[in-house]
């Protein structure tokens, strides 16, 4: 009978509390991944579609080449004497930026 007094005096966490924390920790999941993310995604689309002919860039397999002429969805790049087709995702920087950390 005791032990039925101090579970009603106690009460536990009410539902508020609860979604509370769980509030707290969506707008903390939210900030720290979701929106770094986006705005990091916002700003390499903005880059890519600004590319054009004579730019220098970085491609993601550690190639500098220098844009020939651009497409819709494709750049033609001189490598050397050769000019290659690749996709515009395949730029990673300018050459002219800093390249961007790699995350281990």
């Amino acid at each position: 009978m005791n032990f039925a007094l101090i579970q009603q005096a106690g009460g536990g966490n009410p539902l508020f509390m609860q979604i509370a924390l769980f509030g707290g920790m969506g707008l903390l999941f939210y900030f720290m991944l979701i929106r770094p993310q986006s705005k990091a995604r916002k700003a390499m689309e903005e880059r890519l579609s600004k590319l054009k002919a004579g730019d220098e860039v970085l491609l993601s397999s550690g190639l500098y080449a220098t844009i020939d002429r651009v497409e819709d969805k494709n750049l033609y790049l001189k490598l050397g004497t050769a000019i290659v087709k690749a996709r515009r995702n395949a730029v990673v920087a300018l050459a002219s930026e800093p390249a961007p950390e790699q995350r281990n």
